[in-house]
């Protein structure tokens, strides 16, 4: 499937990543010759490696508030014309088995390469033409330029390649963000979006782990590895999911679900025991006339380790947790109560683009069409997918906007 001719194209889509594949397939379904550009040795890495090798393709319970955008009305068409059971379509097309982890999140029963496998497939069967180490040079409006009536067909954009010249009807820009640039992410999609006049909102990793300093730091390092289930919280925005404790600071689903609203300098509310309520817990084990200390009763309910190096932090503390409840004061259960459910701390910054999973921001969706993906005043030239500056939830999320958003600028190119 890979190709160094070049020539002529209805549709030349730069990007062979989750929505570029699903919008070369649906695109060459419509009769339209299409070629896929990509500068990576081979398509979708990202699907490959996304999940753990399994692909968290999609989410049974996808709502527009699940999205991040500067204009939040944006994704609401794209998302509502092709849904997670759309794609769900094709995957029992494909026969692929799946299965639901948590909280709505699908994936793969085997690996992640059946999903890639199968958008392959589709894309083969239409006649997709897809090529590989192939690098973009330049992109160029054909005089004259490109305007809001039809060509009729004709070509109105040049590609400069490494592979030769390329020319297209429309052009859709599928490169994605800055995130895991080991993956090839490039920011060639933003500087397509600035040459054609269209503004770019700040760019930030997102879906990130925390890191810290100093002393909270070394707490976190003598629990590396460590997990537990919290609520995290951030501005106006709480997720009560696992927090993972590492050698840099915190990460899990809880803290990355989280980072896609958090600012730097932004403090964030931990909740370590969600379920329960500790003032009640106290007075439950004094009326059992429970002898033991609190710091032992503590661990029938959070792990040892954490309660040991985390809540034991200072030697007023770890008095305080030695002691039985009936030897506690009014103001030392309000002092546990607060390090347990209402702990707050700010993170030094983020492991940045290195590991983040998404780029929050991206091309401005003031100057995109919601329902077709085409930049509003340039004919012909489309984004989708994480270009764009739309944000997923973790837990397949950003999948569905890929599939959607590839799926729906398909109609139009």
């Amino acid at each position: 499937m890979t190709s160094s001719q070049t020539g002529y194209f209805d549709c030349i889509i730069i990007g062979g990543g989750a929505a570029g594949l699903m919008c070369a397939a649906q695109t060459a379904l419509r009769g339209k010759s299409v070629a896929i550009l990509d500068h990576a040795n081979k398509v979708g890495k990202k699907i490959l490696m996304s999940g753990g090798g399994r692909c968290n393709f999609t989410n049974y319970y996808v709502e527009p508030s699940n999205y991040l955008c500067s204009n939040p009305h944006f994704c609401k068409s794209a998302l509502s014309r092709y849904t997670q059971y759309d794609f769900l379509e094709l995957v029992h097309k494909h026969n692929i088995p799946y299965h639901e982890k948590t909280l709505g999140q699908l994936f793969c029963d085997n690996k992640a390469k059946d999903i890639l496998n199968a958008l392959l497939t589709e894309c083969d069967e239409s006649g997709v033409r897809v090529t590989t180490h192939c690098s973009i040079n330049h992109l160029e409006a054909i005089e004259p330029a490109p305007s809001s009536s039809s060509s009729n067909g004709q070509p109105r954009y040049r590609l400069q390649t490494s592979l030769g010249e390329f020319q297209a009807h429309s052009v859709v820009i599928a490169t994605g963000g800055l995130s895991i640039p080991t993956m090839g992410a490039t920011g060639l999609g933003y500087d397509i979006a600035k040459q054609f006049g269209l503004s770019i909102t700040p760019k930030v990793a997102s879906l990130v782990p925390f890191t810290f300093k100093g002393t909270l730091l070394e707490r976190c390092q003598q629990l590396a590895g460590l997990s537990l289930n919290v609520t995290i919280q951030c501005r106006d925005q709480a997720f009560t999911e696992g927090l993972l404790f590492t050698h840099k600071g915190l990460s899990g689903p809880a803290a990355l679900q989280i980072s896609n609203y958090w600012h730097p300098e932004d403090v964030l509310k931990i909740n370590f025991l969600p379920l329960e309520d500790i003032s009640l817990g106290l007075e439950k084990w004094r009326h059992q006339n429970d002898k033991s200390s609190v710091k032992n009763l503590l661990c029938q309910h959070l792990p040892k380790r954490f309660v040991i190096e985390w809540l034991c932090q200072h030697s007023a503390m770890e008095t305080m947790l030695n002691k039985t409840v009936f030897d506690l004061s009014n103001s030392e259960k309000q002092q546990l109560a607060k390090a347990i459910h209402h702990y707050t701390c700010t993170p030094n910054g983020t492991e940045g683009f290195k590991t983040a999973e998404v780029t929050r921001g991206g091309v401005n969706t003031d100057d995109i069409s919601s329902k077709t993906f085409e930049a509003k005043k340039v004919a012909g030239l489309f984004f989708i997918g994480e270009v764009l500056d739309v944000t997923g939830w973790l837990g397949g999320f950003n999948f569905q906007w890929a599939w959607a958003s590839g799926y729906c600028a398909a109609q139009y190119v």
